[in-house]
């Protein structure tokens, strides 16, 4: 895209008043030629589009000099600037009416790949119990969906929980801001990210120094839920943050998941009231989400397929098959006769084989191969 053309675009998400529907109309009726909008009477820019603009000053210097020092940054830092209508921007951002005009990217993420896109939300201050379901999560579908892309918003507690789970199952994870590219914030987050733009991206609909306030995140909540084929809520308070995400997400007609928490459980009050009122399915494990979005899975590793295992750690494997829900590690004690530190330390093995996963209250599970 010429550089000219996208300061035009930039400056016109800069002039005060212009909503995103108003500036989609602009964009639908002046196509290339968007440098009209800004060299144009007003009333003819009405006539034109069929629209009202009340107290709309296309005029003011400011927003197209703003516009300049974005494409100068855009350029410097080799960034992404995706618009609204052309071939790299998200396509299912498209379905969306109010989707940004513009939005801001680095990394190397494919935001059109033929992926299976589930973006992971919750509360910023998670429970042990939050965060082991949303590791247990994201592990279990990357072994059986490994086409999946984990998207959430780099926030504190369950956000950043998803983003690392992913980098540690090797799946892509994108993380939508509430800030420009300039900054990362939080910024103990940063190691994080760096990882997170050589095995996915960062995103965002804000130009370079906008800051990290509050509206924002709202704002980048309709991303999060917009890029995904499904939302999954773990462990939201009963006016949490995320059940945002989970509105935006409805609206647009994505599914929409939770993981349940114990009744009197604060923490998870947010996920129990939108499975109670059936907006929100309720997810226990990876294939309640395969089951219900209908997506092909790996299926269960056999035996067969671990010629690398010892004796005892197949007897093992061939236990927990019998028990899709899992074990504890005194559970399987007396179904193989071994000792109890023995068993726990070939439990250990198996995890670092990814034959395994440890999933909350210390159960074992069986994984799935990954082809």
């Amino acid at each position: 895209m010429p550089l000219q053309h996208l300061k035009y675009l930039i400056a016109l998400t800069k002039v005060r008043g212009i909503g995103l529907r108003t500036a989609h109309r602009l964009l639908e009726v002046y196509g290339d030629n968007i440098q009209e909008v800004f060299l144009s009477d007003l009333r003819d820019v009405e006539e034109r589009a069929q629209i009202t603009l009340r107290n709309i000053n296309f005029k003011d210097p400011a927003c197209l000099e703003q516009a300049a020092r974005e494409v100068e940054f855009i350029v410097k830092h080799k960034l992404r600037a995706m618009v609204y209508g052309t071939a790299d921007y998200p396509s299912h951002l498209l379905e969306c009416p109010d989707a940004p005009l513009v939005l801001y990217a680095m990394g190397n993420g494919d935001f059109n790949a033929k992926k299976r896109y589930v973006s992971v939300v919750g509360t910023r201050t998670p429970t042990s119990y939050g965060k082991d379901m949303c590791r247990m999560l994201v592990s279990e579908l990357a072994q059986m969906v490994p086409d999946i892309v984990v998207v959430s918003g780099l926030a504190y507690g369950i956000d950043v929980t998803a983003h690392r789970a992913a980098l540690d199952a090797g799946v892509p994870t994108y993380g939508v801001l509430g800030h420009g590219l300039d900054r990362i914030y939080p910024s103990v987050h940063r190691d994080t990210a760096k990882k997170m733009l050589e095995q996915g991206a960062l995103l965002t609909e804000y130009a370079s120094g906008t800051k990290p306030e509050g509206p924002n995140f709202v704002q980048r909540d309709r991303i999060i839920a917009g890029l995904a084929d499904v939302v999954i809520v773990v462990e939201s308070k009963a006016k949490g943050g995320s059940l945002i995400t989970a509105h935006y997400a409805l609206e647009y007609n994505r599914d929409v998941m939770a993981v349940p928490g114990r009744i009197n459980d604060t923490a998870s009050a947010g996920c129990n009231q939108l499975i109670k009122r059936n907006v929100a399915a309720l997810v226990e494990s990876a294939q309640d989400i395969v089951n219900a979005m209908q997506w092909d899975a790996m299926q269960p590793k056999q035996l067969a397929l671990f010629p690398e295992l010892t004796e005892q750690e197949q007897q093992i494997v061939k236990v927990l098959e019998q028990y899709p829900d899992g074990l504890q590690v005194n559970d399987i004690v007396p179904l193989v006769s071994m000792p109890f530190h023995k068993i726990s330390a070939m439990l250990f093995d198996l995890e670092d084989k990814n034959v395994v996963a440890i999933a909350p209250g210390s159960v074992y599970r069986l994984l799935t191969s990954r082809s």
